[in-house]
């Protein structure tokens, strides 16, 4: 069992600062990978930033030079420091955790958080 809170979103004007962070509790569950995920009103939910548990990471084009994606293995805690916010990058942030419950015989399990509203102004 694992539960993710995501925290850190909020209302900022364009052009400042953000730190996302995501926090993953829980016992038996061996992770995978853990990113960011946002979703804008009408469209596809998509990947913002991804990174594996062997520290490789992934943006979108549309944040990267912008966006960087850390990872806290003592805390089971992920962040995402968003620089340079524009309007377009309004949207719901998601954190996602895949893994293998070792309780379970290594069963696959994908984990979502519940999201976090950042909101860009002009």
């Amino acid at each position: 069992q694992v539960r993710l809170v995501e925290s850190g979103g909020g209302l900022v004007q364009a052009g400042e600062s953000l730190t996302l962070s995501c926090a993953a509790s829980g016992r038996g569950f061996s992770i995978d990978d853990m990113g960011w995920y946002r979703q804008a009103p009408g469209k596809q939910r998509e990947l913002v930033a991804r990174i594996t548990i062997r520290g490789r990471t992934n943006f979108a084009d549309s944040v990267e030079g912008r966006f960087t994606i850390s990872r806290d293995n003592t805390k089971n805690t992920i962040y995402l420091q968003m620089n340079s916010l524009k309007p377009e990058d309004t949207a719901v942030y998601y954190c996602r955790v895949t893994g293998r419950d070792v309780l379970r015989d290594l069963m696959y399990l994908e984990v979502w958080g519940q999201g976090t509203l950042v909101t860009v102004s002009s």
